[in-house]
């Protein structure tokens, strides 16, 4: 039986690199639905189901990071790919804060967005259950589920995205020891770049943040080397 196409948003008011890259992405096999700014993304994004969503930064009526912060209110799991000419350190950390995955400034390849693209929705089809390993976690007093990306407790009940959960099950695997940075990247982001390694200081603080109701559990840095999840008895 023939498989669905991966169904993608793709929101960009650049009329010729829209109809370019859209026209390429369809070439590889994906469906593109196209907007031409933030709110006809938004609703889009409200009336139909997409794998993964592809923003421009500079987007009139509503901007990426506007938009890909109330798509996160409904949905915490898909990946969001933003685009931008905008390549300032400072913006690309911004574009993750505001719930993005990754961060392509442009002009881009249209190659290396596809394999972008090929790695969320791997990532993502390996996160819904697709992997045989361990798969639930006891951290302090939350459990992780890694295949059902939710994160929990007696009072809380979060959905992480799949990169979120990607980071949090490599810890908990290696619990207790101290994981290599470079690591961490190359396990997680298959690519231990310098934009990457301050992605991963990104998602190591949302993380913290998500776990910060039980003091027993302490995610540190060991300066120069890497981070490790520890749990000190109650």
């Amino acid at each position: 039986m023939k498989e669905d196409k991966p169904k993608i948003l793709y929101v960009e008011d650049d009329i010729d690199l829209s109809f370019v890259t859209k026209d390429n992405l369809e070439l590889k096999g994906f469906e593109i639905t196209y907007c031409k700014n933030g709110k006809e993304g938004w609703e889009t994004f409200n009336n139909y189901e997409f794998d993964l969503c592809i923003l421009d930064v500079m987007l009139p009526e509503m901007d990426g990071f506007t938009l890909a912060k109330k798509i996160r209110e409904i949905n915490e799991d898909i990946p969001i790919i933003f685009l931008s000419a905008k390549s300032l350190k400072e913006d690309r950390i911004e574009g993750l804060v505001a719930g993005g995955d990754d961060y392509i400034t442009k002009p881009f390849s249209i190659q290396e967005l596809v394999l972008k693209i090929e790695v969320f929705l791997k990532r993502n089809k390996i996160s819904n259950g697709k992997n045989s390993s361990k798969t639930v976690f006891q951290i302090g007093k939350f459990s992780f589920n890694s295949q059902s990306l939710i994160l929990s407790s007696k009072e809380t009940n979060k959905r992480l995205t799949s990169r979120e959960a990607d980071l949090l099950k490599y810890l908990c695997v290696n619990q207790d020891k101290v994981v290599k940075k470079e690591d961490i990247l190359m396990e997680v982001w298959d690519n231990d770049s310098y934009f990457n390694s301050r992605s991963l200081d990104v998602f190591i603080s949302r993380l913290r943040k998500y776990l910060r109701d039980d003091p027993t559990i302490q995610i540190n840095n060991i300066h120069g080397i890497g981070f490790i999840l520890s749990i000190s008895q109650s």
